[in-house]
């Protein structure tokens, strides 16, 4: 049973103005209904979905009307009003689709009125000049062009005037997006208006051939022709820029070969132009000058390579391929384009252009299909499995099998599938079974370990070719081989797949070559009973990957086994319970039976009543020691195949049986999947009970109840309302003081998922409703699990409370709610980092009570009489403001304290807390519907204010180069004068003794200048402070270090909270806009001075998680001076790097402290669809500062350079787009390993092993022998072919410093790397002849040093 949120279509519905309504109000008629008049009501309902059905009923009503009424002045006006209101739809609006298809249906002699009608609102819109506005006309003019026959007789009409809109469109944005260079966001959108523009010229060619044909081929000077070669020389122009969208260009080489095709004379000769084109031997006195002049850009000898590969794209979807219409020029084509993107595929390596590679070979096996199928014998042979082509197709298969893009690895599996199918065409008429190429391949893959992923895809591929019975006979352990591939997640979904098609088409052989079903004895002996004993033995893992992958796809191949399971497993179950490591029979028997019963194989009633299960066993299975079958036999009793399916009594009763025991698991899995199964069960109340209350208002259908259940509609209700209720008492139960996490996670996670299910809209029937069940007690019991200390149960049961807050607030007094807030102030200046979360959510809940302000605020802050008199400001924003007024008040007058003393401050009042309730406050704000404008410019101002303010007390002890000890706790005066160092290197603003000059600490802290002298040593290591209350307590380092990094980390989250929900307008003018630029701007510098110069790695860290904030709504703001910011910081940070400046404050120790996650930051906020242009110019400027080519002056920038490379290549948000540096980096790697300097060598070890994890995956299991985590040695190269003569260069100058007779053996530094790259790689039995990238060179090498050391 799947869960899934029930979709509402909403429909924007038209209006028609003043002018129109009129028109149709005159020729409207009361007493019948004619066109004017359905025009009219439709035109005044509201609602879109009534409006299709109202247009609906045009035709019935049009055909109808009589053979003259083409000339009544009625329908002359409502086809006008149609057409306008046509053009005014937006293009994805469902009600132009279906006003068109209505349309469609004119009859014949209204049509020359309507394409009238028509025309003129078309000719209307092609008069739009505005850039910004093209993109509509574009749209109404492909959707008059897709299935509207009336839209394409009026484009047809219009058709010159059409083709001058579309040249000027192209031209237009072209120059438009030139000119707004640098806005992402507004190059993003004219770029997808570009594309439109090239899609609808397209679209215009190939519908509307007709108008082109005839003179345009004599009359070069006629307008059609000219427009043809405008949009011909623009759409090679779009090919040829490298700055566009990557799917801009590909469509232009669509566009290219189309037009190319329909211009093109004499059509035989196209292919060949087509082919020199691609291999660059193109010759200008061949080519029609006109080709020359528009084209001009593709007639050189060296393409780039993009453009080649879009041209051969647009070959394969433009050209026709099928019945040998080409001939034999096409059939060369053919082949050039097949050697053409072979050749393209060692050269790009960027993701996206390795995705539209591997895409376009897919097509082309299509293509290669369809030609072959009336292709001449000769084509046949140079297809063929044997043949060169498909030898180095396959190659390409090889390699890219296990590519790390999904896309890549499906296109490769399609390719593999068409070449198979490709052979197959080349031998019809012989015995595919018997033929030596499948026979080859299959012993090849067959051969590989089972953890190469495309093997499993390449052998399903081949048993729908050869059956799986001639596969079984090579080696008929392969179903048990693939079963115990099955205990690692990653092979799994692969392996099931494989088994699926196996056992599959196995079934169907054994179905056509028997008659009886004998066979199925010897079925179960290969699929069914292997299956059994892994599910009663089998690691856990393994068990569980296998009941959700594999045994869902056996019983849907054949729901008769399931019998055959059963009986097995019950013989066996008594004796075989299982145990905490293993399922046994018992919990195999559970699996099985959940899953029958999950994908409608089985029902519960049948089973319980054929004796296939009884109660007391599924009582076992619910408290049984393995927790998966404790899951398992819930999920028996919850899962269930409809939705609406009746729960019994007995599922009911064994629900609550299993809740007395299993609510305390303590594997936050089992807690997870217990939550999410009684929601399944929870949402079958809910459904049924909707289907019991129908049946019950229905009387008429007792039959139909009858066969549904045997029980009262009535009665089944109140037993779900009784179970529900039961269900909650004991789930509030187990909520009392002390209770564990793990029973609370569970209880609220339940209670969460109730009052979800059951929360329908007013009006409907409902079986439960949860604040029925709440009184003050529970109420309490749920604001007492604020107070845990694992925020994951505040999140629940703050989330549950909003869901009853109306009950919860209506149950609380006055002075509870007093109490509560007083509570929550309190805890906001906690000494415990824990409490002022607890504060947060219980402000949080309290900002939503409408009296807050009355009982509460009143004694805090002054009222305000002007708030409570504006009704339209809801309770929650004026509460928020309050409450986040009185935090700042308070925070501002502590910050102020803390500046004369920070180690009272920490002891006393650490100002954290605050900060992260105001942050909490403003984060469940509505600002995009606020009505205190003023008040909140106000606020945030201030916040901003007060963060930078904090900021400033605390900093100087995150920013010491040693923040984890700045009071001085030792008992000697030489650590004290040590230390006095640091405590003048920071230059802190406290007033404190402690921090002006170290001092040697006393017992009872009386500390006199006079002792200070005597040097004594002392016992305790802490300093003792006084509170605001005089009471003594003890304040030690790490408490000042605790309270200065996390004020830090919720400046910086509050900065980014304020950024984030709070965009700045285009210019930094008063405005309706809640923050200004120049505010931005400052909290950008700020966010820049920390991140450089924290040392602290919890406050780096976490000014990084707020800059991210800033950085992510900088890269989508309209102003132009914000949007540059990212590059001026990167170019900023980057020159600062390079300087070398002796007065430089970036960090060189500690991995480069911030700098790696500021560098992060700014180049992870670029849009994912942009060019990156900033990484590249990053990693080219720090790939040549990590590898100097000259001795440089210092090697801080390497180290540098070093680190932050490092931490760009573990950065997943950068994705496939930092692999093209991948091998640069490993060169920097190895080589900085064999500086003299240990801190290159240090960072280089660092960036080295970051990349080894980037490019084999994380290693998981202890094995080392295993082949996990390591690839081919053809596949290394290939993904990264650079690093193939230089690994080779550098072992063989490793190797050639050993010297075997001297007596003590010298290592080269880089050696253990070379040999740490080699050992994850391995040669492939489906090594071929078609790679240059083979790892015998390496070999020798390998000996040589191995010799050398033998001999040491």
């Amino acid at each position: 049973m799947v869960l899934k949120k029930k979709k509402e279509i909403q429909v924007d519905a038209f209006f028609l103005d003043h002018q129109q309504l009129e028109k149709l109000q005159r020729f409207s008629k009361a007493e019948e209904q004619n066109l004017a008049s359905l025009l009219l009501h439709c035109a005044q309902l509201n609602n879109g979905i009534q409006q299709i059905q109202c247009i609906k009923k045009i035709m019935p009503l049009v055909e109808k009307m009589g053979q003259n009424s083409a000339c009544d002045p009625m329908v002359k006006a409502c086809l006008d009003i149609l057409g306008q209101t046509y053009f005014s739809l937006g293009a994805k609006n469902p009600l132009k689709k279906v006003l068109a298809s209505s349309l469609n249906g004119l009859p014949e002699r209204f049509m020359t009125l309507a394409v009238q009608s028509f025309v003129c609102c078309l000719r209307e819109e092609l008069k739009t000049t505005d850039v910004y506005l093209y993109r509509k006309v574009l749209d109404n003019l492909a959707s008059c062009m897709e299935d509207f026959s009336l839209g394409r007789a009026s484009v047809k009409n219009l058709f010159e005037e059409v083709l001058q809109f579309l040249q000027k469109s192209l031209l237009d944005i072209q120059e438009e997006n030139r000119k707004n260079h640098g806005n992402h966001v507004v190059q993003t959108q004219l770029m997808h208006d570009l594309l439109i523009a090239i899609k609808v010229s397209m679209m215009l060619v190939q519908k509307l051939q007709e108008n082109i044909q005839g003179s345009l081929w004599k009359h070069h000077e006629s307008f059609v022709w000219q427009s043809m070669c405008s949009l011909l020389k623009s759409s090679t122009n779009f090919l040829m820029d490298a700055a566009l969208l990557q799917t801009v260009q590909t469509t232009s080489g669509l566009a290219v070969i189309l037009f190319t095709k329909t211009m093109y004379e004499p059509a035989e000769e196209l292919p060949s132009l087509v082919s020199d084109l691609l291999l660059g031997s193109i010759k200008h006195t061949d080519m029609p000058a006109w080709f020359v002049s528009n084209c001009g850009t593709l007639c050189v000898e060296e393409c780039p390579d993009s453009v080649l590969l879009f041209l051969c794209h647009g070959a394969l979807a433009m050209l026709e391929w099928k019945n040998g219409s080409m001939g034999e020029n096409g059939e060369k084509l053919l082949l050039d384009i097949a050697s053409v993107l072979l050749s393209l595929s060692s050269e790009l390596k960027e993701s996206s252009m390795a995705t539209s590679l591997s895409r376009i070979l897919a097509i082309w096996t299509n293509s290669a299909q369809a030609a072959l199928v009336s292709g001449s014998p000769n084509l046949k042979i140079k297809l063929n499995g044997n043949s060169d082509i498909i030898g180095k197709l396959l190659e390409y298969i090889y390699t890219h099998w296990e590519h790390p893009l999904d896309a890549v690895r499906h296109q490769t599996k399609l390719i593999f599938k068409n070449l198979l199918q490709i052979h197959r065409t080349t031998i019809t008429g012989s015995n595919e079974k018997s033929d030596p190429f499948f026979a080859r391949l299959i012993k090849h893959l067959l051969s590989l370990e089972w953890h190469v992923k495309g093997k499993y895809a390449s052998l399903g591929c081949l048993v729908e070719c050869v059956g799986t019975e001639n596969i079984l006979q090579l080696d008929r352990t392969i179903p048990v081989q693939i079963l115990d591939v099955m205990n690692d997640q990653s092979l799994a979904p692969y392996a099931s797949d494989l088994l699926e098609t196996m056992f599959t088409n196995h079934k169907v052989h054994f179905t056509l070559s028997f008659q009886e079903s004998s066979w199925i004895d010897q079925w179960h002996d290969i699929w069914v009973s292997p299956l059994l004993v892994i599910l009663c033995e089998g690691n856990h893992d393994q068990t569980t990957y296998i009941i959700d992958y594999y045994l869902p796809k056996l019983l849907k191949c054949s729901p008769d086994s399931l019998s055959y399971m059963i009986r097995i497993l019950q013989a066996s179950a008594d004796a075989n319970l299982g145990s905490r490591g293993t399922r046994g029979a018992l919990g195999a028997l559970m699996a099985c039976l959940r899953t029958a019963r999950a994908h409608g194989h089985l029902e519960l009633s049948t089973m319980m009543s054929n004796g296939l299960v009884s109660t007391e066993c599924i009582k076992q299975g619910l408290v049984h020691q393995h927790n998966q079958v404790c899951i398992d036999a819930l999920g028996l009793l919850c899962e269930t195949h409809r939705s609406t399916e009746i729960v019994s009594m007995e599922e009911m009763q064994l629900i609550q049986f299993f809740m007395m025991y299993n609510l305390n698991s303590q594997s936050p899995s089992v807690r997870q999947q217990i939550g999410s199964l009684l929601r399944k069960l929870f949402c079958r109340i809910q459904e049924s009970s909707q289907v019991l209350y129908k049946l019950e208002q229905n009387k008429t259908k007792q039959e139909l109840l009858e066969n549904s259940t045997k029980r009262h509609p009535l009665g089944i209700l109140q037993q779900y309302k009784d179970f529900m209720s039961s269900v909650c008492d004991r789930l509030f139960e187990v909520l009392f003081p002390g209770s564990s996490h793990p029973t609370r996670f569970s209880a609220l996670t339940i209670l969460g998922s109730v009052a979800e299910t059951f929360s329908v809209p007013k009006g409907q029937a409902q079986v439960f409703q949860l604040d029925q069940e709440i009184d003050s007690t529970r109420v309490w019991t749920l604001i007492q699990c604020f107070a845990s200390t694992f925020e994951e149960v505040k999140v629940l049961a703050f989330g549950l409370l909003m869901k009853l807050r109306d009950v919860a607030f209506n149950l609380q007094d006055s002075e509870n709610l007093d109490l509560l807030f007083q509570a929550a102030i309190d805890l906001s200046t906690s000494t415990k980092p824990y409490d002022c979360v607890t504060a947060s959510y219980l402000l949080n809940f309290l900002v939503h009570h409408k009296g807050l302000q009355h009982i509460c605020l009143g004694k805090w802050l002054e009222h305000n009489s002007q708030m409570d008199e504006n009704t339209s400001v809801s309770t929650l924003e004026k509460n928020t403001l309050a409450v986040i007024k009185l935090l700042l008040v308070n925070v501002e007058e502590e910050i102020f304290q803390a500046k004369k003393s920070l180690l009272q401050a920490a002891a006393s009042f650490p100002m954290y807390g605050r900060v992260h309730c105001i942050t909490g406050a403003l984060q469940q704000l509505p600002f995009n519907n606020l009505t205190l404008v003023a008040e909140w410019k106000e606020m945030v101002a201030r916040l901003i204010l007060m963060s930078y303010k904090l900021s400033a007390v605390v900093s100087p002890v995150v920013q010491s180069s040693s923040p984890e000890g700045l009071i001085p706790m030792d008992s000697d005066s030489e650590s004290a004068g040590r230390l006095q160092m640091i405590l003048h290197e920071i230059q802190p603003q406290d007033t404190n003794d402690y921090f002006i000059q170290a001092k040697i600490l006393k017992e009872h802290c009386k500390v006199e200048s006079e002792k200070l002298a005597d040097h004594r040593p002392m016992d305790n290591i802490c300093t003792e402070m006084r509170g605001k209350e005089r009471q003594t307590c003890d304040v030690t380092a790490q408490m000042v270090l605790v309270c200065c990094w996390r004020s830090m980390k919720e400046v910086s989250l509050l900065l980014g909270t304020l950024c984030k929900l709070l965009p700045s307008r285009a210019t930094s003018e008063p405005s309706d806009g809640l923050i200004t630029v120049e505010q931005v701007k400052n909290i950008g510098d700020y966010f820049k001075h920390h991140l450089l110069q924290s040392r602290h790695r919890g406050a780096f860290e976490l000014a990084y998680a707020g800059f991210v904030q800033l950085t992510e709504m900088l890269s989508r703001c309209n102003s132009e001076s914000l949007r540059k910011m990212p590059a001026q910081w990167l170019s900023g940070v980057l020159e600062e790097i390079k300087s070398c400046d002796p007065s430089s404050t970036l960090c060189a120790t500690r991995r480069s402290a911030g700098i790696p996650f500021y560098i992060q930051a700014l180049l992870a906020s670029e849009p994912k669809k942009s060019k990156t242009d900033l990484l590249k110019m990053t990693m080219k400027e720090l790939i040549s500062l990590a590898a100097p080519l000259n001795e440089p002056p210092s090697v801080i920038p390497q180290v540098h350079a070093l680190n932050i490379l490092r931490a760009l290549f573990r950065d997943t948000r950068l994705g496939e787009n930092i692999m093209p540096y991948v091998a640069d980096g490993i060169q920097v790697a190895i080589l900085g390993f064999t500086s003299p300097v240990w801190a290159v060598r240090n960072s280089s070890t660092l960036l080295f092993s970051a990349l080894i994890t980037r490019i084999f995956g994380v290693k998981r299991g202890k094995d080392e022998n295993s082949k996990k985590n390591r690839m081919t040695g053809r596949e290394f190269f290939s993904r990264f072919p650079s690093l193939y003569p230089f690994l080779l260069k550098q072992l063989e100058v490793v190797t050639n410093t050993l010297n075997s007779e001297a007596e003590e053996l010298k290592i080269h530094p880089s050696l253990f790397l070379l040999l740490l790259i080699l050992g994850r790689l391995y040669p492939s039995p489906m090594d071929g002849t078609y790679s240059a990238l083979s790892m015998a060179p390496f070999v020798p090498f390998i000996i040589r040093f191995f010799t050398c050391c033998s001999r040491t």
